[in-house]
């Protein structure tokens, strides 16, 4: 629930970020397909590219810290940044350590 909530983050951000119609929404687009390519290929249940439990926690920890990064960048206050990030490492992290 967390990647999804990320990926929504991300993809909010490439559309807010730039001036629309333009290169706003062709960010929007291209932050989301390059979100869900990153999920696809190394974070969902069955990845296409298998790595170690640490690659899965660097990808892991680079989308949500892109999507804590681009809270900050849309004028979101920085405590409610922080927390996501907070949160959603330390669930990632028991995931992973029950997953293994």
């Amino acid at each position: 629930m967390l990647h999804l909530i990320a990926i929504a983050i991300v993809t909010a951000w490439g559309f807010i970020g730039w001036p629309l119609p333009f290169p706003g929404i062709l960010t929007g687009i291209g932050f989301l397909a390059l979100a869900v390519l990153l999920w696809a290929l190394f974070l969902s249940p069955r990845p296409v590219l298998r790595t170690d439990r640490f690659g899965e926690a660097l990808v892991e920890l680079l989308l949500f810290a892109g999507a804590a990064a681009a809270l900050l960048v849309m004028g979101v206050h920085w405590g409610w940044a922080l927390g996501f990030g907070v949160i959603a490492v330390a669930v990632g992290y028991i995931a992973a350590s029950r997953k293994r």
